[in-house]
């Protein structure tokens, strides 16, 4: 009895437990992408609608692509949202990567660990949280300078989207193998040069990873740009805030549209970079 019943658990031990065996795994599954998925074909589809109705089908057309199109108020909002979210995803990247550098190719030191739980830290607050302490910080700099441009808001979007360049940036540092900088050493490289030479080109894939996750992030924001922005300053994201406030129409599914598919773009090239190990 007692061989029978180490055979077995010999042979679980060998086989592993895996969910999708598990009963009913695969209608949950099912389940949960339907309730993700749906509304988002949905809107897709009712961008393509001829009526001005958000729930009655009236047929196939461009019509409300080629409003947005047309709208300068969208081309204006468009266009701010690149620019700031082109600028303030350099300006985290390269921060982004200074801090992955020192956690992981300098010495340790005290409070290694608090730093890295602090540069983290954005990720785990409310989003509101943070708003709304950049919306005071900011406020009294307003106050003092009576400066307004875009500044605030290319400051606010590059503290928030840190983090996010942070880690695949800190992750391919890590999956580096030193031996090529220790060899860089060896040979009497100064440090610029074993990081110009060796580490830079070897962490490219995470850097442009990083550069990706923060663009997009800064791109799709709305809570910190609504709290942060002064008058005339509407990104795509708030300027739809704004028109479902008043009248809603299927203009505001083709923006939609068109945001997925930008952000579907640089998500999927983020994944592809973030599996390169070459």
């Amino acid at each position: 009895m007692a061989s029978a019943g180490e055979g077995r658990g010999v042979a679980l031990r060998r086989t592993g437990f895996s969910v999708k065996r598990q009963t009913g795994f695969g209608v949950i599954a099912w389940l949960c992408f339907f309730m993700l998925y749906l509304p988002i074909l949905t809107l897709v589809l009712f961008s393509f609608n001829a009526d001005q109705s958000m729930a009655v089908w009236g047929g196939f057309s461009f019509r409300w692509y080629e409003s947005a199109w047309h709208n300068q108020t969208v081309q204006d909002a468009s266009l701010r949202s690149l620019q700031i979210a082109f600028i303030a995803a350099i300006l985290a990247t390269v921060a982004a990567t200074m801090a992955a550098l020192a956690t992981t190719r300098g010495r340790a030191f005290r409070g290694e660990q608090a730093a890295y739980a602090m540069i983290n830290t954005p990720l785990i607050v409310p989003e509101i949280v943070t708003a709304t302490a950049l919306l005071i910080f900011f406020a009294s700099i307003k106050v003092s300078t009576g400066y307004t441009g875009l500044g605030y808001l290319i400051a606010a979007h590059t503290a928030f989207c840190i983090p996010f360049a942070y880690l695949p940036i800190r992750a391919r540092l890590e999956s580096m193998d030193l031996t090529l900088e220790t060899a860089a050493g060896d040979l009497y490289a100064t440090p610029w040069q074993a990081f110009r030479r060796i580490t830079l080109p070897l962490l490219w894939p995470g850097i442009i990873a990083g550069l990706m996750l923060a663009f997009v992030i800064s791109l799709d924001d709305v809570v910190i740009t609504e709290l942060v922005k002064s008058g005339g300053q509407d990104t795509l994201p708030t300027y739809m805030l704004g028109q479902l406030r008043r009248i809603v129409t299927p203009e505001i599914n083709a923006i939609s549209t068109v945001f997925l598919l930008l952000s579907v773009v640089i998500v999927t090239l983020f994944f592809l970079l973030s599996r390169q190990r070459s």
